[in-house]
C-alpha cells in the first residue's frame, strides 16, 4: 500500500512542462531521447563513426559522457547500459550511408573557408568531416619568424613547393599524387617544422612510420580520419613492398582498410605522407618510375658553420599559427590554381632522379659503355639482355636485380631508351622468343 500511494504520489506530483519530453516522471524514452539530442548536437553515422559539427569523433567516449550528463538526473540504475541502447539507437537514427569528404571548404574553430570564392563565413554549424583547432584570422600578422626559419633551412627556390604541399594537405584529396621528402645531412633543424606544422593541423596530423605503413596492413587504419602523417625519422632501409604506399598517395576511390580482430571494411584515405630524413625514400624491389615519381624530394641547405640555434625556435613560430595558416592557405590555393600540379624546381627534380638512379643501378647499366649499344637496326632477346646486365653488375660489384624487376624497368622505360618490346626475336638456337628491337650486344 505504500508502493501505491508512493506512486500515486509522484504521478499526481509529475508536471511534463519541468522535465524533458524524453522522460515520463518514470522511464527514458530512448527513442525520444535520440530525437532531442540529435535536435540540440546534430550527427552523422558512417564507417563505424559518429561526426558532428566538430568533426570525426575518434571514438564514444565523448558522446556517452554527453549522453551521461542528460540522464544522471532521471536513470540510477543500468545507466551504462541505457547510454549503450542510446548509443546503438543513434547509429541507426543518423546513420547517413555515405558521407564523402568535400574539398571546396576549409573548417575551422571560428567558422568555414570557401576556397572557390575565397570568402570566409562564421557559420560553423555544418556537420564536417575536419574542423582544425584554429580560427582563421584573415588579418594575421606575416609569420616572421617561421618565413626566416625556412629561409634559413632551404634554397629560395624549393619554398614555393613546401608551401604547397602542406597546404594540399588542408583538403581531403589525393589530386596532386604526390609524398614529400625533405631530406638533409643531420642537425639542420628541419624536425621542427613538423612541430609546427601539427600545431596547425591538431589531430589531423599524426607521427607514424613510412616503412610500417607498407609493412603493416593494419598500419593504414590508423591513418583514417588523418590528412597528414609525418615520419620524422625515415628508416635508412629500402621499402619491402610500396603497393600500401602506392595506393595511400594517389587513389582517390575508398580504400580496403583492416583493424585487429575486425572485419576489413571500406573506408575514405585522404592522409598524406611528409618525411624528415638524412637519406632516401627507395623500395628493395620496386624500382619502377611509378614509385618515384610520387615524390617530391627537397634537400636542405648544409648548416652553416658556428650556426647558434635557438631552443625555442618551434614554441616562437607556433605562435604564428595563425599566419602560418594564411600562407598554407595561398600555396594550396597555387597549387589548385595549376591544375594540382606543385611547382618543383630543377634541383628537385635532379634529386628525384638522384633517388631513382642510386636506388635503381639498371639506369646507370643503360648509360655504360662496353656491354650494350643502342643501334635501331640491333636486337638482344630479353634474356641476353638479362645476362649482360648481370655480367656489368658482377664487373661493377653491384648486386644484380631480380629479372622480373629487370624485365619491368626495361618495358617500363622502352620508349625513352627508343626500344621496342617484341616477340619475334630470335635466339641464338634459332627460335622465336621475346626481347627488343634497338640495342645489341657489344
Amino acid at each position: 500500500m505504500k508502493n501505491e500511494s508512493k506512486n500515486a504520489k509522484e504521478e499526481q506530483n509529475f508536471n511534463p512542462n519541468i522535465f524533458p519530453g524524453w522522460y515520463d516522471g518514470k522511464n527514458i524514452n530512448e527513442l525520444k531521447f535520440c530525437q532531442c539530442l540529435l535536435e540540440e548536437y546534430p550527427l552523422l553515422y558512417t564507417e563505424d563513426t559518429f561526426f558532428g559539427i566538430e568533426g570525426r569523433l575518434s571514438d564514444n567516449n565523448k558522446l556517452k559522457r554527453m549522453i551521461l550528463d542528460r540522464i544522471k538526473d532521471y536513470s540510477s540504475v543500468f545507466i551504462v547500459k541505457k547510454i549503450d541502447n542510446i548509443i546503438n539507437l543513434l547509429k541507426i537514427y543518423a546513420d547517413t550511408g555515405d558521407f564523402p569528404p568535400r574539398a571546396d571548404k576549409i573548417h575551422f574553430a571560428n567558422g568555414t573557408y570557401i576556397i572557390a570564392n575565397k570568402q570566409f563565413t562564421p557559420d560553423k554549424n555544418e556537420i564536417v568531416r575536419f574542423r582544425f583547432p584554429i580560427d582563421y584570422n584573415a588579418d594575421a600578422s606575416k609569420p616572421q619568424i617561421w618565413l626566416k626559419y625556412l629561409d634559413s633551412l632551404f634554397y629560395p627556390e624549393d619554398i614555393p613547393t613546401i608551401q604547397e604541399f602542406f597546404g594540399y594537405c588542408l583538403i581531403p584529396t589525393t589530386k596532386a599524387q604526390k609524398a614529400l621528402v625533405i631530406k638533409g645531412k643531420g642537425g639542420e633543424g628541419k624536425s621542427q617544422m613538423g612541430i609546427v606544422i601539427k600545431t596547425v593541423f591538431g589531430a589531423y596530423a599524426k607521427d607514424g612510420s613510412i616503412a610500417k605503413v607498407s609493412e603493416d596492413r593494419f598500419a593504414r587504419a590508423d591513418l583514417e580520419g588523418a590528412l597528414l602523417m609525418i615520419d620524422d625519422d625515415l628508416k635508412m632501409e629500402g621499402l619491402k613492398q610500396t603497393d600500401y604506399i602506392k595506393k595511400i598517395i594517389t587513389s582517390q576511390d575508398k580504400k580496403d582498410l583492416e583493424r585487429k580482430g575486425k572485419q576489413s571494411y571500406q573506408g575514405y584515405l585522404y592522409c598524406r605522407l611528409a618525411a624528415f630524413s638524412n637519406g632516401d625514400l627507395f623500395a628493395l624491389y620496386d624500382k619502377s618510375n611509378g614509385f618515384f615519381r610520387r615524390q617530391l624530394v627537397i634537400t636542405t641547405k648544409d648548416r652553416e658553420p658556428g650556426r647558434v640555434d635557438d631552443p625555442f625556435i618551434a614554441e616562437k613560430m607556433c605562435k604564428e599559427s595563425p599566419g602560418i595558416l594564411l600562407w598554407l592557405i595561398e600555396g594550396l590555393e597555387r597549387l589548385i590554381s595549376n591544375n594540382y600540379v606543385f611547382t618543383e624546381s630543377d634541383r628537385a627534380k635532379a634529386n628525384r632522379e638522384a633517388v631513382q638512379s642510386n636506388s635503381c643501378n639498371a639506369i646507370e647499366f643503360f648509360e655504360s659503355e662496353g656491354f650494350i649499344k643502342f643501334n635501331p637496326k640491333g636486337s638482344i632477346t630479353s634474356k641476353e639482355l638479362y645476362e649482360v646486365y648481370c655480367c656489368w653488375c658482377i664487373e661493377n660489384a653491384y648486386e644484380p636485380m631480380k629479372s622480373r624487376s629487370f624485365s619491368n624497368f626495361v618495358s617500363e622505360r622502352a620508349e625513352s631508351y627508343q626500344l621496342t618490346h617484341d616477340n619475334n626475336i630470335y635466339s641464338s638456337s634459332n627460335t622465336r622468343v621475346w626481347g627488343y628491337w634497338g640495342i645489341e650486344k657489344v
